[in-house]
């Protein structure tokens, strides 16, 4: 009763103290109350001071570094929270000692004795610990397949093969930390403002949301699958019939994409909420004290407040060629189609013609373009060829494609434009679409390679009215974005207006570049879902075999309602200062969607397959 009464004591300091929990149980002498109870440590390694000096103590960790001087024995020990350097005297110790590979785990007792040689450069710098006893934890292969803590490149699919060890490296480690803690700030702000979390399932349904489904097959149904869900898309729509008022939960998402550096494999995770009775304006409320709350938490860097820039999607395609545009870049993209309509350039005929203009370009020589000619040509953009000319100080116009610029184009461009003397233009001509998309890359690569790009900063935007469809590759009308968006103008506008004029209230959040949220007002009226629906080719009939469960949902009493899912892993990624997504991500897949430590995915034995009514298709 008394041992019940205590533990129940200590759990109330728990949760008073967090942290100190383990020295309290530390202090607590229950070897001289009979108990057996191992302890590995009194203190976290990285945490003892001068303050410390004359304590005995107890230290676990990994060796990081092992000095052998003859008198002594010098070892760097870490662990999570930091590095002391361990002193072995003892000749009997130093036998034991010298020959342990690095990264052994180990314990050792010993005095916190003041360093003679202090280290400014560590935080335990001015102290030292003499052990008078070690033990070996767990010992390490002699040789290590790469080095933990080292600057030296190791090829990434090896490091994945050895992720544990990978994890040890101290940029990576503080990046997963740095994950947990994004993770409990958002948790703190969404319950802040009212949201309730709530889960929802991952054995779900297949249902065409633009991404290939990963299929489970059922045991106890044979011949039928569940589907893993690429969102919880309807499970949230579903809460908000259900009278929730703000759902949100860290979500996992699966979709069979093709990988990229920005794009983890197969998995990723969101923050995903909803609200009830709700406008587009609500959700941007939240994420503009979400987002900003969240970055200005972590970072030193200069955060953009809310509210944030708005760009209307077709805007965005015009000035940045992109739908994601990266505001740090102060390039611009003009349409200067009509100034060359009569043009006796053949490249320019019968063309969209796009300019960038470059503030002081003219400064830039020939090998400079050159080499961007290079990149516009290259398969990764695509161009035919990249256009240039250059606006000389001293009035003239020198370079590329100088010729073709008669005095009434140079006025205009001058007028219209504003290009000024000292400044250069590249060009880029081709079919509308493909116009865009080529001179929304050259754009980024011009901002890279002029250094450009404003540094330490993290600056967000909206992107505001998406079509709410878009043709297909085989010219079919489809959904451009989320299927279950709200369309602008509601049924009025699905009935009258031509589909690809018709836009959503669909929107995303970009930071630096990166689509860093999707969210929209849901289309919550039965009606419109089937007209919404029928116009990119599906049935009613479809719709109910297809969502279901939403159909039905929608025919007692839906509210109206809108939400949006922030990507964490993208959001942790910006705050890490990294490119690579892999690099947030515990045991992330590699480029080619495998896990190389757990060797997934795999054979499975035949009786496996039998058991859910399997056959591999040889």
């Amino acid at each position: 009763m008394i041992f019940l009464l205590f533990c129940s004591k200590i759990i109330v300091q728990k949760l008073e103290y967090g942290e100190k929990t383990f020295k309290i149980i530390r202090d607590f002498k229950l070897r001289e109350k009979g108990l057996k109870f191992k302890m590995y440590r009194t203190h976290n390694l990285g945490e003892l001071r001068i303050e410390n000096v004359n304590q005995e103590v107890e230290l676990s960790g990994w060796i990081q570094k092992i000095r052998n001087l003859g008198g002594m024995i010098f070892i760097d020990l870490r662990d999570q929270f930091g590095i002391t350097q361990i002193v072995i005297n003892d000749e009997k110790m130093q036998e034991e000692v010298k020959n342990i590979p690095t990264e052994s785990c180990i314990h050792i007792c010993g005095k916190v004795v003041e360093r003679s040689n202090k280290n400014p450069k560590m935080p335990t710098g001015d102290i030292e610990v003499v052990a008078n006893k070690f033990e070996i934890l767990g010992k390490c292969k002699n040789v290590l397949p790469f080095e933990i803590n080292t600057d030296q490149e190791v090829r990434e699919d090896l490091r994945l093969e050895y992720r544990f060890l990978d994890l040890r490296n101290e940029k990576l480690h503080n990046t997963i930390l740095l994950r947990s803690k994004v993770l409990k700030a958002l948790r703190d702000k969404m319950d802040e403002l009212g949201f309730a979390e709530i889960q929802t399932p991952i054995l779900a349904n297949s249902s065409p949301e633009g991404a290939r489904d990963f299929l489970v097959p059922s045991r106890l149904h044979p011949g039928e699958f569940y589907a893993l869900p690429q969102a919880p898309q309807q499970f949230k729509q579903l809460l908000m019939v259900g009278g929730f008022d703000k759902y949100y939960q860290i979500a996992p998402c699966f979709r069979d994409e093709d990988p990229r550096a920005d794009r983890a494999p197969g998995e990723f995770y969101q923050l995903d909420f909803e609200m009830a009775f709700a406008t587009q304006e609500d959700v941007f409320k939240v994420v503009e004290e979400v987002i900003p709350y969240t970055y200005k938490k972590f970072t030193n860097w200069k955060v953009d407040e809310g509210p944030f820039v708005r760009i209307p999607y077709r805007e965005a395609m015009e000035k940045y060629g992109i739908d994601k545009p990266d505001l740090r870049n102060p390039l611009i993209i003009q349409d200067v189609t009509t100034i060359f309509e009569n043009s006796d350039f053949n490249a320019f005929k019968d063309k969209t013609v796009k300019a960038i203009v470059i503030p002081n370009g003219a400064e830039q020589g020939r090998k400079f373009f050159d080499k961007m000619t290079e990149y516009a040509t290259s398969e990764e953009v695509g161009a035919k060829g990249l256009a240039w000319t250059k606006f000389e100080k001293d009035g003239s116009i020198q370079g590329g494609i100088a010729k073709f610029i008669n005095e009434e184009a140079k006025e205009k461009l001058e007028k219209d434009f504003g290009v000024k003397q000292g400044d250069s233009i590249v060009f880029i001509a081709d079919e509308f679409k493909k116009a865009q998309k080529i001179a929304g890359l050259i754009r980024i690569e011009l901002g890279k390679r002029l250094d450009l790009i404003e540094k330490n900063v993290y600056k967000f935007c909206f992107i505001v009215d998406f079509p709410m469809y878009e043709l297909s590759d085989e010219g079919t009308i489809d959904f451009s974005h989320n299927p279950f968006s709200m369309p602008q103008g509601g049924l009025e506008a699905l009935q009258n207006k031509e589909p690809l004029d018709i836009l959503a209230y669909q929107f995303d959040l970009v930071c630096n570049g990166y689509e860093a949220m999707s969210g929209a007002v849901r289309n919550h009226d039965p009606e419109i879902m089937i007209k919404a629906f029928e116009i990119a080719g599906y049935t009613e009939e479809d719709v109910k075999d297809k969502f279901g469960a939403l159909y039905n949902a929608f025919q007692y009493g839906t509210p109206p309602h809108a939400g949006a899912a922030p990507g964490i892993d993208r959001l942790i990624m910006l705050l890490a200062d990294s490119t690579n997504i892999r690099e947030v991500i515990a045991f992330p897949k590699n480029k080619k969607a495998r896990d190389l430590l757990m060797g997934a995915p795999s054979h499975v034995t035949k009786e496996q397959l039998d058991d859910v009514h399997i056959e591999i298709k040889k």
